[in-house]
């Protein structure tokens, strides 16, 4: 993959780890398209699901993915960007289990806060994990929390940050007549780009923004 227009502000071999992208719907399937643009090849996808017809408002899929998995529609993007990714990218077509061994980056992507909060808690002592990513989307707002997993109390602010259970985050997403949650292809592209901005500056320069917030419409951007 031609990287010249890129290689010299962020080198993909500074990626000594793989990255594991929990969940490949809108957020999942978003940043792995992020992740091989820069030239980054060691990409694992964790998704049961399969592509709807209403995922195409938001998510990375054509309407030739409706009825795929979601994984392998994901790795077939990402290989028609960059051939040379075929053979490193794995996929879970099961999606992440209690017996799912993570390594290197985690970048939580599932829309279920239950879910992220039990893989991050498990997790909690895995010292083979170097950074864990999460994206949180509504309609027009969207948070990205991170956390250096050498820092325990990065680590633990992460986790407390998911103090709420996915009825409540449902609850509080709008959603159509027919209740459907509500989802913008710009406020899952806003957060992507800045989580993967947040990685991006970790791998070079070792900073790490904790929480980042956005509400895509009125304009505003926090992050500390």
């Amino acid at each position: 993959m031609n990287l010249v227009k890129s290689q010299d502000y962020f080198n993909p071999i500074d990626v000594t780890s793989r990255c594991h992208i929990i969940g490949c719907g809108s957020v999942g399937s978003t940043v792995a398209e992020l992740l091989v643009r820069l030239g980054i090849t060691k990409i694992s996808l964790y998704d049961f699901d399969v592509v709807s017809a209403h995922n195409l408002a938001n998510q990375m899929f054509t309407n030739a993915d409706i009825k795929r998995l979601k994984v392998d529609a994901v790795k077939d993007m990402l290989c028609a960007i960059n051939p040379e990714a075929a053979n490193d990218i794995t996929v879970y077509p099961e999606g992440w289990t209690q017996n799912t061994r993570l390594s290197g980056y985690v970048f939580l992507c599932v829309d279920n806060i239950d879910l992220r909060r039990e893989i991050a808690t498990k997790n909690k002592p895995n010292q083979s994990i170097k950074a864990m990513f999460d994206f949180r989307t509504r309609l027009e707002d969207a948070q990205h929390y991170a956390a250096d997993w050498k820092d325990s109390r990065m680590v633990d602010n992460l986790i407390r940050s998911m103090d709420f259970t996915h009825e409540e985050a449902k609850a509080s997403t709008p959603v159509t007549a027919c209740n459907v949650e509500m989802g913008v292809a710009p406020t899952v592209r806003i957060i992507c780009s800045y989580g993967v901005s947040n990685f991006m500056n970790f791998i070079r320069k070792k900073e790490l923004k904790k929480i980042v917030t956005i509400d895509a419409f009125n304009f505003d951007i926090d992050a500390f």
